[in-house]
């Protein structure tokens, strides 16, 4: 990867995670004691389940390495904005989504390191054994996502007029950013990317829809309601893409492990597709039968 795609790349991230925390406040943290059952649920979903399940795919399948540490990188990753988006399409609980969107990419900048040296221990050979050092990477996670999050919390604390009003714009431009960086990553990887793609389809919707499928269940198995279950769910299946490909170019500094954040990055927006379309319906449905009631 040349340096103009690092920084585009950084530049996006950093836009990405402002945009979150412009949309952030101290109560969505305080949501932790008001709704504590859904957002431990939510939480242990996102950074238990997930990387767990990531790990079984990675470790039980007869994976390359470089997929293999693929799938931990992106099983480590929290939700994004785009979690957030889809939650509210698809009828969710979006406060929760919100919350659970910010105390998870707080708390990943501790655990994306303890994850990814799992991964190198059991995945990489001698040949290849790689290791974060765990004190500098939490100093560069910190740098590319708890700052921006932070500048975006302070503008919309002394500035809610002017956050409210460039929320949106910075939203859309939110995703764009995220479309221009997988096409351009893509690019500039290509030779990997046609080599490995055939190898990452499979083990990437997986991943994603086992995870979302442990979501909603662990959701629905302790009672809550099914706006919060596909909330979970939600939470759980789409991640923060942008930030994997960031980590993989930018901190490991290996191009070959974006491949499987590229690739779910695609995949995840058709499971979200399925979801929405569902959830659209069955709300249809209810208003119906509520009106056949009346």
């Amino acid at each position: 990867m040349n340096s103009i795609t690092g920084i585009i790349l950084a530049i996006s991230l950093f836009i990405i995670m402002t945009g979150m925390g412009l949309s952030l406040t101290i109560f969505d943290f305080k949501r932790v004691v008001q709704y504590p059952k859904a957002i431990i649920i939510g939480l242990c979903s996102q950074l238990l389940l997930l990387p767990i399940i990531g790990f079984c795919i990675a470790y039980f399948f007869d994976l390359s390495s470089v997929i293999a540490i693929g799938i931990m990188l992106i099983a480590s990753c929290p939700g994004g904005a785009t979690s957030n988006m889809i939650s509210y399409l698809a009828k969710g609980d979006l406060a929760l989504s919100v919350s659970l969107t910010a105390i998870a990419s707080l708390l990943s900048f501790l655990t994306i390191p303890f994850i990814m040296n799992i991964g190198f221990d059991v995945f990489l050979d001698e040949s290849q054994a790689m290791k974060l050092d765990f004190m500098a990477t939490l100093k560069q996670l910190f740098v590319i996502i708890i700052i921006p999050v932070l500048i975006g919390m302070f503008i919309n604390r002394k500035y809610p007029e002017f956050a409210f009003k460039v929320e949106k714009p910075v939203k859309k431009a939110s995703m764009v950013l995220f479309i221009l960086v997988v096409v351009g990553v893509t690019y500039s990887n290509r030779n990997e990317f046609v080599a490995y793609f055939s190898q990452a389809g499979w083990p990437s919707i997986l991943l994603n829809i086992s995870t979302m499928l442990a979501g909603y269940l662990l959701a629905i198995i302790f009672r809550l309601p099914r706006n919060q279950a596909v909330t979970i769910s939600i939470e759980s299946g789409i991640q923060n893409g942008t930030l994997a490909i960031t980590i993989a170019t930018l901190i490991l500094q290996k191009p070959e492990y974006t491949i499987v954040p590229l690739t779910y990055g695609l995949l995840m927006f058709f499971t979200a597709a399925v979801i929405i379309a569902f959830r659209k319906r069955a709300k249809e449905s209810e208003i119906i039968t509520s009106d056949k009631n009346l």
